[in-house]
């Protein structure tokens, strides 16, 4: 019997690509107030800037990878002295602008009768921080406490950890095929891939379930669990 019902962060149930777009914004506007060597930089340049530091730092902190875009944009205008106001602006803006998509809390009010809700991420993304105080028995943030980032076995242990019950109990839903899905599925819980854009399936990759959005989410775990209870019948 299904049990727990456990969510990804960023692009599952945060709206995350405004809020970046809106940090890196205020960033290019406060590089442009402080010198005039800014002004041929673009909001493309930024951008890149993360994607070119990102594949050498997948494996660390979220906030510490937009540190190091961060810095890379600020060198393109003579700004490297200013990285923590910088980013302190960044990600106060970044957060001010977080929140979940519209069909987020209806989900996890029609969810919160029937399983026990957890939050688990890779991202800086804390629950508190982006319209979702108070809505999960438990969260997990990689980096800390040495947690992993996914699809680590380890990040996956301290889910079953945390949620007490055995990992065929428990379903991850999240965005990514490759983390979210195959790397919740072998560490022994059912998946559902929320896909919000219509992608293809991935080779390789068979989720237990899929939506596109999380609105068709309670009825899919339902269907999940009915089907487990009838297996073992």
């Amino acid at each position: 019997m299904l049990t727990h019902v456990v969510f990804d962060a960023d692009e599952t149930l945060i709206d995350l690509r405004p809020a970046v777009t809106g940090g890196l914004v205020a960033v290019l506007d406060e590089m442009r107030r402080l010198t005039p060597a800014a002004a041929g930089i673009s909001l493309a340049d930024l951008e890149s800037d993360w994607h070119a530091v990102f594949g050498a730092m997948s494996a660390d902190p979220i906030m510490e990878i937009r540190r190091a875009a961060l810095a890379r944009s600020l060198a393109r205008a003579g700004l490297a002295a200013h990285l923590d106001d910088v980013a302190a602006i960044f990600f106060a803006r970044r957060f001010a602008l977080t929140s979940p998509f519209p069909d987020v809390l209806p989900a996890l009010a029609a969810l919160r009768g029937r399983y026990t809700l957890g939050y688990a991420t890779n991202g800086n993304s804390r629950a508190e921080r982006c319209g979702l105080t108070g809505e999960f028995a438990f969260e997990l943030y990689a980096h800390e406490n040495g947690l992993p980032k996914k699809p680590a076995p380890e990040f996956y242990t301290a889910v079953v950890e945390a949620a007490g019950v055995p990992p065929e109990r428990i379903v991850y839903v999240g965005d990514s095929p490759s983390h979210d899905v195959l790397g919740a599925q072998r560490a022994g819980l059912r998946a559902v891939w929320l896909n919000r854009l219509g992608l293809p399936r991935p080779p390789g990759v068979p989720s237990d379930a899929e939506v596109s959005t999380l609105a068709d989410l309670p009825d899919a775990v339902d269907r999940l669990c009915a089907g487990r209870e009838m297996s073992e019948a």
